[in-house]
């Protein structure tokens, strides 16, 4: 799959992960969508790109504007030929805490948004891509998700959160067998300790504690990474139905 010339929707394209690879995409000559329920940032990013990108307010795991987004693509750039899943919320709390059990509205939130909003976008952005003509090598499209190593390594007070990604972990295989048949991969990506909004709030000196636990190299992600591997995924159409750790060899620990 070529990213120049060829339009994609990127969830949570507003801002982190997300905002990286709307750079990464536009750089490389490709119509973009950016779907984010931040209107302020992803509406300012779609104007500072350019006339080959676009803003929807999109909350993801509401079917309504999940469609208007897929349509939007299609109706500016005539056409769908990836997701990129990068919406995503996290919450820290314990099963059992000191103000007694885990709060079954915060589990179910981040499940709604992480898991849920990540098959949302997954399933109308594939049922409008099984309409389109394949390219030359018979792909219709690339949908690219992201997991977290939390899935695997999940911490003290990571129940929600790990069981969120460890879902998008557990779709990946069985969601790229079922759209093989269409041309469709599907591949997510585990990123380890990046440089988001999710740690904007933490002191530097706390941000290079957190780095300095990465085997190597010992910091923390940069976005353009992930974004880096996003654009290889969408070139390389032997990658499908994996998740890739992207980490830097780092294990977490339990807290």
């Amino acid at each position: 799959m070529q990213i120049k010339n060829n339009t994609f929707l990127v969830a949570g394209g507003g801002s982190g992960l997300g905002a990286a690879t709307v750079r990464a995409l536009s750089e490389g000559g490709a119509n973009v969508v950016i779907a984010d329920i931040n209107k302020d940032t992803g509406a300012a990013l779609a104007a500072e790109l350019g006339t080959e990108c676009r803003f929807i307010q999109t909350n993801v795991s509401d079917e309504a504007q999940v469609q208007a987004a897929v349509s939007l693509a299609v109706s500016e750039f005539g056409t769908l030929n990836g997701a990129i899943n990068c919406a995503g919320i996290g919450v820290a709390e314990k099963t059992v805490g000191r103000d007694g059990p885990h709060s079954l509205g915060s589990f179910k939130k981040v499940i709604e948004v992480n898991l849920i909003g990540t098959f949302n976008v997954i399933r109308l952005a594939a049922a409008q891509m099984a309409g389109q003509q394949p390219n030359d090598a018979g792909e219709r499209g690339v949908i690219i998700n992201t997991a977290s190593i939390a899935a695997y390594d999940g911490q003290i007070g990571q129940a929600a959160y790990s069981a969120s990604k460890g879902g998008i972990v557990g779709m990946t295989l069985p969601i790229a067998r079922d759209l093989s048949r269409l041309g469709i991969r599907v591949v997510t990506i585990a990123p380890g300790l990046f440089d988001t909004p999710l740690l904007a709030g933490l002191p530097e000196d706390v941000k290079k504690v957190l780095g300095s636990q990465v085997p190597f190299p010992p910091r923390l992600g940069r976005p353009s990474e992930y974004a880096s591997l996003a654009c290889h995924i969408i070139e390389n159409e032997m990658l499908n139905g994996e998740v890739i750790r992207l980490d830097g060899a780092l294990r977490m620990p339990p807290k």
